[in-house]
């Protein structure tokens, strides 16, 4: 209680209270991953810090967990705002625009991020943050994905000058959307570094040609076999790839993106097992008719309603004699199909950064400090809050200055 006491003081006055209640003044010890962290914030990251302390591991990376714990809530401040730009001429409902909810879009961001590597050559994966640049901006498989970016520029203004990289926040933001969205929790670790310019992948490893992420149609052979050439080249077994393919909870396909439409579930911006749900339960046609007039995308399938879909590539997990049977698992077991995703997005995220990535796993201090700590959990939660706000204006204020577009 006394600690607790003696932070609380130094967060509120900068001066610390001894046990006794007297106080004397504190002098801070500048840390060197602090980075130049303004005074007040520095403040609320020492009293963090003490309370962390009654965690060891945690106290070691004290900053680095305040760091990006307010990074997560200004994330999830994105998430939230109605007026988060995502721009499609569908009418979806959610953030503004009619593209639909930017959660969603932002799992896609980092899953196309990471998704180009390939381990034969060790070229692509999310070390770089290469989708900033072009051609691989302009990868028919990332159309759309600059609105996602786009949003996440306020975030890399506010806390670029303390390290952090395009290429964390792209990946910390699908980690954030998941976990706001229902999921399991996910390991994060940051130290992945940016691309200064355009590359070939002769020349930076980090960036990948095109072809790289798959595609719905299977690409002209049987879909089943091409989710296989493009998750195996990356490392994945088959059950792997039934168990990411569930991500397909989430989102809904754009007609002005990959020609593709509607959600695959009736709960797009919930992570969940509906994806094999719909999968097991439903009846699945061909799409031949939308809002009263012919169809005239690719080959694409539907419910009995017209208001769910499949793709080629999602309907083949059910006819696969090897992806059938996980397919069925994870129908009948959510928590299994939890905590298989989260082992496989970790991985997945991690493709091609062994060699970058810090030690340090940052945790959710909002969701995942030990319950004993009580009012100190709730100490650190308003120190993460006072820190973020010491750092400048919230997030979603500065998109109407000019970041999007």
């Amino acid at each position: 209680f006394a600690a607790l006491t003696a932070a609380v003081a130094v967060a509120t006055t900068g001066t610390a209270v001894d046990a006794d209640g007297k106080a004397h003044h504190h002098h801070h010890a500048h840390h060197k991953d602090e980075h130049d962290f303004p005074a007040d914030a520095k403040q609320f990251l020492e009293a963090a810090k003490k309370f962390l302390g009654a965690d060891s591991h945690l106290s070691a990376s004290a900053d680095k967990q305040v760091l990006w714990n307010a990074i997560r809530k200004d994330i999830e401040d994105i998430i939230e705002d109605e007026d988060s730009e995502n721009p499609g001429v569908d009418g979806y409902g959610g953030n503004s625009g009619g593209g639909g909810d930017v959660g969603p879009m932002f799992v896609r961001l980092a899953w196309h991020c990471s998704g180009s590597y390939d381990k034969e050559t060790g070229t692509g994966g999310s070390n770089g943050a290469t989708m900033r640049f072009s051609p691989e901006a302009d990868h028919g498989a990332n159309a759309g994905l600059g609105h996602a970016r786009a949003l996440l520029e306020p975030v890399k203004a506010k806390y670029g000058k303390y390290g952090v990289t395009y290429a964390d926040i792209y990946v910390f933001a699908g980690n954030v959307a998941i976990e706001a969205m229902g999921g399991p929790a996910l390991k994060f670790r940051p130290g992945r570094t940016d691309a200064a310019a355009a590359a070939t992948p002769a020349e930076d490893p980090r960036f990948s040609p095109d072809g790289r992420l798959p595609d719905a149609d299977g690409r002209g052979i049987d879909p089943a076999q091409h989710l296989r050439d493009i998750f195996h080249r990356m490392g994945f077994t088959d059950r792997e790839i039934v168990t990411l393919s569930g991500g397909h909870a989430l989102g809904r396909c754009h007609t002005d993106r990959s020609g593709y439409w509607g959600p695959w579930t009736n709960s797009p911006t919930t992570f969940s097992n509906q994806f094999f749900v719909q999968l097991e339960e439903q009846d699945w046609f061909v799409k031949r008719t939308h809002k009263g007039k012919p169809w005239t995308g690719p080959l694409q399938y539907e419910d009995s309603t017209g208001s769910l879909m499949m793709l080629p590539t999602d309907l083949c997990l059910k006819n696969d004699r090897v992806f059938r049977p996980v397919v069925a698992e994870y129908y009948k077991d959510e928590e299994k199909f939890f905590t298989e995703f989260a082992a496989a997005w970790t991985i997945l995220t991690e493709l091609g950064c062994e060699k970058v990535l810090d030690d340090v796993e940052i945790i959710n201090l909002d969701a995942e400090l030990p319950a004993a700590l009580g009012d100190a959990q709730r100490k650190i939660v308003k120190a993460v809050e006072s820190f973020r706000d010491a750092l400048g204006e919230k997030v979603q204020k500065a998109k109407k200055t000019g970041w999007f577009w």
